[in-house]
């Protein structure tokens, strides 16, 4: 059997809707164009893309000559994550660090932090263990 795709307008709707997409988001969107500065160094930036789209529509009327209605939307959103800093042949990323929002993601930002206190701490009681 034959798969033959027929061309509706709503097709046609969705073809146009994704080739925008398509001119919005390519992949130097998500890791962009290198910048050199005078003194030599390197920065690319790196992104998170994300984009979604929705298309519907139908026929309508009961003549020989159908009536189409229908509607597309689409929606893009970069985020910046990091840059690529090369210097002297030398490759570092650079996060760009969004700050916790919720109370949970500070906790967690802060267990490190915290965990190096306490072992200070307790490595201080053995010395002064270690003296008496």
């Amino acid at each position: 059997m034959e798969n033959i795709e027929k061309k509706t307008p709503l097709n046609d709707l969705m073809d146009t809707t994704m080739d925008k997409i398509r001119d919005m988001v390519d992949s130097n969107t998500i890791i962009g164009e290198p910048i050199t500065t005078p003194d030599g160094v390197t920065v690319i930036p790196v992104s998170r893309v994300s984009f979604g789209f929705g298309a519907g529509g139908g026929d309508y009327g009961k003549t020989d000559t159908a009536h189409f209605g229908g509607g597309a939307g689409a929606g893009v959103k970069v985020d910046p994550v990091a840059f690529l800093v090369v210097k002297d042949g030398l490759t570092r990323v650079m996060p760009v660090a969004i700050p916790a929002a919720a109370t949970v993601d500070r906790v967690l930002d802060l267990v490190p932090e915290v965990l190096d206190r306490v072992q200070n701490f307790v490595d201080k009681k053995r010395e002064e263990k270690d003296i008496y």
